[in-house]
């Protein structure tokens, strides 16, 4: 048995088994559609300093983990940030082609991609990071309950 259960994980690793999940279909499917849609809804109010829509988006437990200022708890916290460090300073923009999705089973999903950050009095600081999104769905009502916002750099 033991042997049986290295076989299959050795086969897994090398891509002979299928993967257990693989990230939603950019054009039919129904999770990767409702999750883009959250993103543009989150930074579009992101973008427009509209903080009662990006906070009703997360979770009041809300776990920010940035690489560069570290973890943040809490969704006033996290919108008492961007309140107060990216109203009128800068925008966000997901890099074309990075949106990933996969479904969490009983929870909701987890998306996955690249962002660009421009500040408008400084067209040439233009910033790169990725990112991670735990989105929980409770009685169809999408939240986010982590964040993690890694790699940050200047784009290229």
């Amino acid at each position: 048995m033991k042997n049986l259960l290295l076989a299959a994980f050795l086969l897994l690793l090398c891509g002979v088994l299928p993967a257990q999940s693989s990230p939603a279909s950019k054009r039919a499917d129904p999770l990767f559609e409702t999750v883009s849609r959250l993103d543009t809804q989150l930074f579009d109010a992101y973008n427009h300093c509209d903080l009662p829509t990006f906070r009703a988006l997360l979770a009041d437990d809300i776990e920010f983990y940035h690489d560069v200022t570290g973890l943040m708890i809490g969704a006033d916290n996290v919108t008492n940030a961007v309140r107060n460090n990216i109203c009128n300073k800068l925008t966000r923009q997901l890099v074309p082609g990075t949106l990933e999705v996969y479904p969490i089973k009983d929870f909701g999903a987890v998306e996955i991609g690249a962002h660009r950050f421009y500040h408008p009095g400084d067209p040439n600081n233009i910033g790169e990071a990725k990112f991670i999104h735990i989105w929980q769905n409770k009685n169809g009502t999408w939240k986010i309950t982590r964040v993690l916002s890694i790699d940050h750099h200047a784009a290229n």
